[in-house]
């Protein structure tokens, strides 16, 4: 499989973290977060292919950039980056072999817990499925 790190992701992704644009929840839940498929057709309807690849962090290079397929690993809601979703990726990326996504993911696991031990600015640590926006 010739699946790679999407770095426009994963830097879009360190950003919605700093920004406060995350879902801390369950890491269970991502069946129940992940958008559906009528939800990534009218993201990709609204914003295009460009705007909707800023959610995967992986690139798959044998189908074209203006598909889905090319598109792996998401990890947010097309509003919000969740926690649960991190977790799926760096799971399945490990089970893969894709060291480079895997290592993105961990990278954006540990700042997401960071924040929920030290809380920023004064605020309350959040709460389990809480939304920080």
């Amino acid at each position: 499989m010739s699946v790679t790190l999407n770095g426009r992701a994963y830097i879009f992704a360190r950003d919605l973290i700093e920004d406060g644009r995350i879902v801390l929840d369950e890491r269970d839940a991502w069946s129940e977060h992940r958008p559906s498929t009528e939800q990534e057709n009218d993201y990709i309807a609204r914003g295009g292919f460009a705007e909707y690849g800023r959610w995967y962090l992986g690139i798959d290079d044998r189908y074209g950039a203006e598909t889905k397929s090319h598109y792996k690993f998401p990890y947010g809601d097309f509003e919000q980056l969740h926690l649960c979703g991190v977790l799926a990726v760096e799971s399945r990326a490990g089970q893969r072999k894709c060291a480079d996504i895997e290592l993105a993911a961990a990278h954006l696991h540990r700042r997401l817990e960071e924040m929920m031990h030290a809380p920023e600015n004064g605020r309350a640590r959040p709460q389990s499925g809480a939304a920080f926006t």
